[in-house]
């Protein structure tokens, strides 16, 4: 028997969950079918994401592929179906392999694996970033830098701590419904051992009373804290950089790890900052949504606290 899991029309950090919440109640070593027949977009969170279904499953994974004409042919402009094919079991027609759309896809779906890789990225996505943030985002051209070594920073994460590949992936586009305003988003997701292992790794690490994966996305995302020793320099200050970069230009930092999400959350967005008892999805998903500077610009990000510990989901 076949457990198709359905894949909601529009897909992102919110809508996944719907797609894990399935794959929890599918018990182990059943055959499953992941239909995105119906999908009708996609952000490259939700794609990327897509990507570490199959590498969190041991038994084949079948996916059948959307039907719209307009939505396989982006998917396939971001590198979709060119990764897919490696990992999942395709049915349906998909079109012949293409390079990116420049003015859709900032940086098409783009595998992670080893820090050669990060230098990569960085290198091929520094001169679009700078046209797009300065010319089209209107944001300062301080900003490029820091947004490489964001991307950089996310990136390298998946090298230190997933134990497997990851993936990656950068967008610009309207964030009409929301804020009225273009956006930049990266996403990076792995299905590697995810934050609460890897600081467990740690030769410090001692366990708190209470120790899950909420508490060690704070440690890692709001109290910079590495399962390196504290005397390597440089070592685990990667997300306290992402995070202090999302505050200055007010965006928008979601990291979800084992059973949590944490969101750094600006005043344009109405999301929560921590979720807890989620269904399990192993590694790391994080997202960095950078949006347009306009004059009007809202007050930095509210951070996480421990107070908003028990808030609904989404």
């Amino acid at each position: 028997m076949t457990i198709v899991i359905s894949v909601p029309p529009s897909l992102d950090e919110h809508s996944f969950e719907q797609v894990i919440e399935q794959l929890a109640a599918a018990p182990d070593g059943s055959k499953i079918l992941l239909d995105a027949r119906h999908a009708r977009w996609a952000s490259p969170y939700g794609l990327t994401a897509l990507l570490c279904v199959p590498q969190a499953r041991p038994e084949p994974i079948g996916f059948a592929v959307p039907e719209h004409p307009d939505t396989v042919r982006y998917w396939s402009r971001a590198g979709f179906f060119r990764h897919a094919a490696e990992l999942y079991e395709l049915h349906g027609a998909v079109p012949r392999a293409r390079e990116a759309h420049e003015s859709e896809v900032l940086l098409e779906i783009t595998p992670i694996a080893k820090s050669d890789d990060v230098h990569g990225v960085v290198g091929r996505i520094q001169q679009k970033a700078a046209d797009i943030l300065h010319g089209q985002l209107n944001l300062d051209t301080a900003v490029t830098g820091a947004f490489g070594m964001t991307l950089s920073e996310s990136c390298q994460n998946i090298v230190e701590h997933a134990g497997v590949g990851g993936w990656v992936a950068v967008q610009t586009y309207n964030y009409k419904q929301r804020l009225g305003r273009r956006v930049v988003q990266i996403a990076v997701c792995d299905a590697g051992v995810g934050f609460r292992t890897s600081l467990e790794s740690s030769p410090g690490h001692r366990h708190k009373d209470r120790w899950d994966d909420a508490m060690a996305l704070e440690d890692a995302v709001l109290r910079a804290v590495s399962r390196f020793r504290h005397g390597d320099a440089g070592r685990g200050q990667g997300l306290a950089g992402i995070r202090r970069f999302v505050g200055r230009w007010h965006g928008k930092l979601t990291v979800r790890s084992g059973t949590a999400r944490l969101g750094i959350i600006p005043e344009w967005d109405e999301d929560v900052p921590m979720t807890e008892g989620l269904p399990f999805f192993p590694g790391s998903q994080m997202q960095i949504i950078i949006p347009e500077r306009s004059a009007d610009a809202p007050a930095r990000a509210r951070s996480t606290a421990a107070a908003t510990r028990g808030r609904s989901r989404f």
